[in-house]
């Protein structure tokens, strides 16, 4: 009996200690632990405090001439008084400003193009409130990258992280200039990759979407993973929008930043065409066997593409034997050869694979030089249609002036109705549509036998402010 009683208490202390020990470790994992601060349960504070000391504000001064008397610019003034206009120019500075971060202890700082494009002078001024001329080393104004150099001593550096393997959903973080407020920080997730962004003067379409906070002034500001790791360059917003800002992929500006320090211009090879993402409705309408490639969307007039014989609707799938998976693979993979190497790109057309041959050429590198595209050509009356959310007009001479269209070919978009299959395409008020699934649209008869016969796959050629894109929709 009594061995039963020890044996008892015995279980009873155990039971005790278990749960003494159960309260313990709640009441730990309940309570702040000691010293901790801010910090240390944080990430983007410690990215915030580590990172900003090597992210820099850039100012900028050009002198523009400038006529400030109220007639300056009416063609009959000028013509009836001549020179007399002149004697009214002023030279005055015109200021602006943006972001950039240093990349190493000699004072290399990356930037966009469009931030210190033309500027006479311009001032780097860092978190310790230092104030540094820098000297514009190299630009590249097809992917609005710039280095810039400032001499100093015990200048911090930001690592340089991988594009390619950061994620949809990372946590990623912004520090930049935005509107003038020094050093602000903001954090949000990578949304997408591989973006095409629409503009006249940019014809990259590899962009990291965030909704990061990003505004006019954070441009050439980094973009950073929660390792501190720069993963984009800030580059452009969409006005009006909220949570849609774009980002440089930092793997393309690491090949063009070691260009431009070296040589003060990039000196890659280039193949001369428009690329997007192969899509799943574009694969099917055009009988492409595979999920993962680069649609050629258009072609540089002379260009290495256009005499090695490429077309607009070929799918690269592979260079030189290496696997495409999207438009980012093949600019990387053009971008690490050199002008004059000799290329093989393995290309689906019309449903069968082909091989090409083509000798890359130099990069374009005058600014403002303009590319000529081929124009798909087309002629109809003039009537408007509505179709899949979309109203397309046939092209006069009023709506080519008031969308200032570079011909009366096609149809171009005049209304685009909200959460339609046009408005899931991508479609906008001012784009010329020239084929609809693999077909011409000459008239509005055309659109509506081509759309009316499989509404639930669209696949469109569109022209959007000097680049001809593909867009694509299934159901």
């Amino acid at each position: 009996m009594a061995q039963n009683k020890t044996h008892g208490k015995k279980i009873f202390v155990s039971i005790l200690a278990l749960l003494l020990l159960g309260i313990a470790a709640a009441t730990a994992l309940a309570a702040p632990r000691t010293g901790d601060d801010v910090y240390t349960q944080n990430p983007i504070a410690r990215i915030a405090r580590e990172a900003s000391p090597a992210v820099v504000n850039i100012d900028t001064e050009t002198m523009v001439t400038r006529n400030p008397h109220p007639f300056a610019n009416d063609p009959f003034f000028r013509e009836f008084f001549g020179q007399e206009f002149e004697r009214f120019n002023r030279t005055i500075p015109m200021r602006g400003k943006g972001s950039g971060f240093i990349v190493d202890k000699e004072g290399y700082i990356l930037t966009n193009n469009h931030v210190v494009e033309g500027a006479d002078k311009i001032t780097v001024t860092m978190q310790d409130g230092r104030h540094l001329d820098a000297e514009l080393i190299g630009k590249d104004p097809t992917f609005d990258l710039a280095v810039v150099k400032i001499d100093a001593d015990k200048l911090p550096a930001l690592p340089l992280g991988d594009s390619d393997a950061a994620e949809v959903g990372e946590w990623v973080v912004a520090i930049g200039n935005p509107h003038g407020f020094e050093h602000t920080v903001t954090a949000g997730i990578i949304s997408a990759k591989n973006r095409t962004l629409q503009a006249a003067d940019i014809n990259f379409q590899g962009f990291m979407q965030t909704d990061a906070a990003i505004n006019p002034g954070n441009s050439g500001g980094p973009l950073i993973n929660l390792n501190g790791e720069v993963v984009g360059i800030n580059t452009a917003i969409v006005p009006y929008a909220q949570g849609i800002g774009f980002a440089v992929p930092v793997n393309m500006a690491k090949q063009v930043m070691d260009d431009l320090i070296k040589h003060g211009e990039v000196k890659r090879g280039w193949l001369g065409v428009m690329l997007q993402t192969l899509t799943p409705g574009f694969a099917e309408t055009y009988k492409i066997p595979t999920e993962e490639g680069a649609i050629v969307s258009d072609i540089v007039t002379d260009s290495p593409a256009e005499k090695a014989g490429f077309k607009r609707g070929d799918v690269i799938v592979a260079v030189d034997g290496e696997k495409i998976k999207n438009s980012q693979d093949v600019v990387l993979r053009i971008r690490n050869k050199l002008a004059g190497d000799r290329v093989k790109v393995e290309v689906y057309r019309d449903g069968r694979k082909t091989n090409l041959n083509v000798t890359l050429g130099d990069i374009p590198g005058k600014e403002g030089e303009k590319r000529e595209v081929r124009r798909t050509d087309g002629k109809a009356p003039k009537q408007s249609s509505e179709r899949i959310g979309v109203t397309v007009s046939e092209i006069d001479d009023k709506l080519k002036d008031e969308f200032g269209l570079p011909s009366d070919k096609g149809l171009v978009v005049t209304a685009v109705e909200r959460g339609s299959i046009a408005a899931q395409l991508g479609l906008k008020v001012g784009d010329q549509i020239f084929e609809a699934n693999r077909k011409r649209v000459e008239s509005i008869s055309d659109w509506e036998k081509i759309i009316d016969k499989d509404p639930s796959t669209v696949v469109l050629l569109v022209s959007r402010e000097g680049q001809t894109l593909f867009f694509s929709y299934k159901k």
